[in-house]
């Protein structure tokens, strides 16, 4: 089992990602929450998955200096693709219902990216989940922007929250990774390389 192959290992979640917090747990792993500042910034040429591959990265390299050897670090990132375009976090609710309005009736892709460091190791992989949103009227996007307040979320949605109950016509992928950690492909990744940690 999981749990026992990591026991001598100290676990860092480096999110203050609720939702991340929440999907890590359900791999029932003991693991401690630690974040440390990072400027998210990315050169205009990066694309899709490279953007969030590249973020994760840098959030990894902040803690570098003082890994201890038995720690793995996992940092992470999410993003909305959406003709050719990254859609963050919005800053405000305006930001939030334009995002919302530019998805409605179209297909984006939601990447998600994942590092994992170690005294001995830094890898990283990305998941990629297309999710089609049906029409979205301006009395919808607005009800969902002043009750939800998404503005912790990349593309402005939780696909567990209430736009994703009447907004999402279908995905094509990893619905965890939606909400921002490939769930499956993490677990793959700890069975699999826990003993060179």
């Amino acid at each position: 089992m999981l749990q026992e192959k990591l026991q001598q290992v100290e676990i860092i979640l480096a999110s203050q990602s609720p939702r991340r917090q929440e999907l890590l747990k359900g791999l029932d792993i003991d693991f401690r929450i630690e974040t440390r500042p990072v400027d998210e910034v990315y050169d205009d040429y990066l694309q899709g998955g490279q953007i969030t591959e590249f973020l994760s990265t840098l959030k990894a390299k902040a803690f570098s200096d003082d890994i201890q050897e038995n720690q793995l670090i996992i940092t992470s990132d999410t993003i909305v693709w959406l003709e050719g375009k990254a859609l963050g976090k919005p800053k405000n609710a305006q930001e939030a219902k334009n995002m919302l309005h530019s998805m409605s009736n179209k297909r984006h892709e939601v990447f998600t990216s994942v590092s994992f460091t170690s005294s001995k190791l830094q890898e990283t992989i990305t998941d990629c989940t297309e999710v089609y949103f049906k029409e979205i009227s301006e009395a919808e996007i607005n009800y969902y922007v002043e009750t939800y307040k998404p503005f912790d979320r990349a593309g402005a949605y939780g696909i567990q929250d209430w736009i994703g109950y009447t907004g999402i016509d279908k995905l094509e992928g990893c619905y965890y990774n939606v909400m921002g950690l490939p769930l499956p492909k993490v677990y793959e990744w700890l069975k699999t390389n826990s003993h060179r940690l």
